[in-house]
Formats: structure tokens, sequence, C-alpha cells
């Protein structure tokens, strides 16, 4: 018999279309499943463990579109001054990723997910690389966010930056997990690509191949600099996305992150092969590249989600980013609002469900039991109308208490229940000299 599990007591922001705001209200959790969504005198009775919300707001978990695990070790890190994003991938992110052994990529993973979980984040669709130990890196990360608890779609980025043996290694860490994970309700993959200005057509295509042969799509890095396209243009006469066009990358299932520097054009494609787009505003404000044209994507009908690139687990700060770059870019206070809610909590819940098969993002009978308290007692009236202001400016000034998914509780009142932080913080630091050696190293 499944287990249930009632979080009462709270205020139940449902989200979702048409979403409500239940005061005083709860979610009965069946197994890994919603069983109901109510009043909690209501859905009392039932026998189940109960969570005392007291007050505070109930909502679904939250999803990132695109993370990068494996940058963990960059945390105090010193690295050269870079002029331009091509040098700070050659002096900082081309280097850590080859000092990483398989070892460093379990760590390196389980430190984000034990903020993910801290922060209400359930669900990971993630992009890897660590060119020194290519084979069986996602099986090690897949052993981190098994026990972690969190859903995770994970890749490993080809390149053919270290040569063609590297590539074809990339490619076949990429089969072997397609072949591993199939389409579960916990685990899921893509084909990962680093950018196009780092694969030929040659791995191109075969990332292509693979991604048909397996039903999936790529997740690739688009238009991220003006270098991506300059050296599209300069190599195969073609900006990014009409190259991914015309090597039958795009589609439904492909992530394009960043997509930039993309003309009005390259718009059309996206929205003509229902590609989704990856915006990720802290990444591109460190990186100094520029802000991806987000209004106008969503106005002309492409769908765009939301990442963090690795720089954070915490989707509400991202949220928040998405909103004041738009508005400092606009130079305009009314502006930005609508498209950071709609890319959190409309397209990343369409997007995760769509890749693991149960519905996400929203607290409904049926839906996946991804739930979260909050630490925010609503102090003014609170309503469907008005939940994502609650949330931007309510919930992501207060944190999150406890964290469920799949209808196991990952945290309760702020203690983390799967992960033992403390012996992992000790694990990394002892592993993280080793890594910096080699990134020295590999500057010599």
């Amino acid at each position: 018999m499944a287990t249930a599990l009632l979080i009462g007591n709270g205020t139940v922001f449902t989200l979702g279309n048409p979403g409500q705001v239940i005061e005083q209200g709860g979610v009965l959790i069946e197994g890994d499943t919603i069983a109901a969504v109510g009043p909690t005198d209501a859905l009392r009775g039932s026998g189940a463990q109960y969570i005392d919300a007291g007050g505070r707001a109930i909502m679904p978990g939250l999803i990132c579109a695109h993370h990068h695990l494996y940058s963990t070790f960059a945390c105090g890190l010193a690295s050269e001054p870079a002029a331009d994003f091509v040098e700070v991938l050659e002096k900082l992110w081309w280097r850590l990723d080859r000092a990483l052994d398989l070892d460093g990529v379990y760590y390196s993973a389980l430190v984000p997910l034990g903020r993910c979980i801290r922060s209400g984040t359930t669900t990971i669709i993630d992009h890897h690389a660590s060119p020194h130990a290519i084979a069986g890196s996602l099986s090690r990360i897949a052993d981190a966010v098994t026990e972690a608890g969190i859903r995770a779609s994970l890749c490993y980025e080809v390149t053919d930056r270290n040569g063609p043996e590297g590539a074809r290694a990339g490619l076949a860490e990429n089969a072997a997990w397609l072949a591993r994970c199939g389409r579960g309700p916990m685990l899921h993959g893509l084909v990962g690509v680093h950018a196009g200005m780092t694969v030929g057509d040659e791995t191109l295509a075969a990332c292509v191949a693979l991604a048909r042969e397996h039903k999936t799509g790529l997740h690739i890095h688009v238009a991220e600099s003006t270098a991506d396209q300059e050296r599209s243009l300069a190599r195969h006469g073609k900006r990014v996305i009409r190259r991914l066009h015309d090597a039958g990358g795009l589609g439904p299932q492909t992530l394009a992150v960043h997509c930039v520097h993309v003309s009005d054009d390259e718009i059309e494609l996206l929205r003509g092969t229902d590609t989704a787009v990856v915006h990720n505003p802290q990444s591109n404000m460190n990186n100094a590249v520029g802000c991806a044209r987000v209004p106008e994507m969503m106005a002309r009908g492409v769908r765009v989600c939301l990442g963090t690139d690795g720089m954070t687990s915490n989707m509400l700060e991202e949220a928040r980013a998405a909103l004041f770059v738009r508005r400092h870019v606009a130079q305009s206070p009314s502006v930005g609002f609508g498209e950071a809610a709609r890319m959190l909590f409309e397209n990343n819940a369409a997007l995760a469900s769509a890749f693991f098969g149960r519905k996400l993002g929203v607290l409904e009978p049926g839906a996946a039991a991804d739930v979260i308290v909050t630490e925010h007692r609503p102090f003014t009236p609170a309503t469907a109308a008005n939940v994502y202001g609650h949330i931007l400016f309510g919930v992501a000034a207060e944190g999150v208490r406890t964290t469920v998914c799949a209808g196991r509780v990952l945290m309760q009142d702020g203690e983390l229940r799967t992960l033992d932080p403390g012996r992992i913080a000790r694990a990394a630091r002892a592993l993280a000299p080793q890594t910096w050696e080699r990134f020295a190293d590999s500057a010599r």
C-alpha cells in the first residue's frame, strides 16, 4: 500500500491554469502522486503522515531548464582575467572540466543538488563535461541525483575541442546513458552538444542521428556570444540556428540554450520548429555577453524557459534576475514581470512534464508529488491574480522550509533528509586541491 502524506495548514498556491490559492489548505500525497488538494480539514482522516505548514505557502517544486553541476569547484578558484567570453571558456571552464576525475564529478554534483533541495528545486536539466573522465560520468551524476532524490535529465556535452577521440567518447557516453535511463519518471536523457562553434559537421550529424535513434533532442549552447555566430559564418557559411536547422537538430525536444545573439530569421526558425530556448540571465550578465531578446521571442511564439547555467540552483533567485535585467535593459519598470513568471512557472513546467511523462509544476490530483513548503506566511491577501507577486517578492525573500519530490521528503523544517551536507563538504574540500592542482598544471 502506498505511503500517504498530508501537507496541511498552509496557503496553497496550486499554480497551473487556472491556478488557485487555498487558505488553510493542504496537499494529500499517495505514493509519488498527488491524490487531492483542498482545505486541510477536508483532507484529514486519511491516516496519512502529517506535515504542518504553520500557515506558510505551499507550492509546486521548482524546475531548472539548464544547469551545470560540474561547475562546483570553480567556487574560490583563482583564474586569469579574461578579455571576452571565449577567454572565459579557455581560461576557466575548459581547464576546470579537464581537471575533473569521476570522484570530482560525483561530489561536484552532490553540492549543488543539496542546494537544489534547500531552494525547492526538484527537477533539473543538466549539461555535463569532464573530458578526462567521460566514460561513466553520467552514471556517477545519476548516483548523486538518486541519492539526493530529485528528478534530472542528463547529457554529456559533445565537442571536437578535444579531438576526434574525445568527440567519439562523448557520443558513446550519451548513447550509454540513453540506453540506461529510458524514459522513467525520475531520470531522462538528451544528447549534449557544447556549442556550434566547437563541433564540426560530422560530429553534429552524429549527435543528431543519436538523438533521433533514441527519440530525444539536443541540449546545446546557442549564440551565447557573438563568437558563436562569427565562427559559424566563417566556417560553415551559415548562422548558428540555420546550421542546426539544416542538420535536423531543431525540434520540440531540443534545448537551444542562451540565444543571446539571434536574428529575426533565426527566431522564426525556432518558432517554426517549436524548439525550446533557455534563458540564463545571471550567467549572461556575469560573462558580459548581452541579454537575450526574451519578450520578442515570446511574443512571436517561441517557448522560452529559464535556467541557471550553473550559477545557482535557486530558481526564484534566477527569476528575479530575469525580471530585473529586463527592466534595466528596457529602462522601464513596467516590463519583464510576466515573462519571468511565465518562463519559470509555465514553460519550465510544460517542458519537464513532456520529458518525464508526469505532470510537473502544478498541485492537482494526478500530478507528480513534488511539493515545497516555503517560509513565506502571506502577510497581504493572496489570490490567483497576485500569486506570482507573492512568490517573487515574498517566497524568494524568505526561502524554503520543506521539500518533497515524488512523495519523498528530502528536507523537513530546514533539515536535509537524504544528504549529509557536512560529510559532502568535507569530501569535496579534500578533492578540491587535487582538482585545482590539475587546473593549474593545464596552464603550464
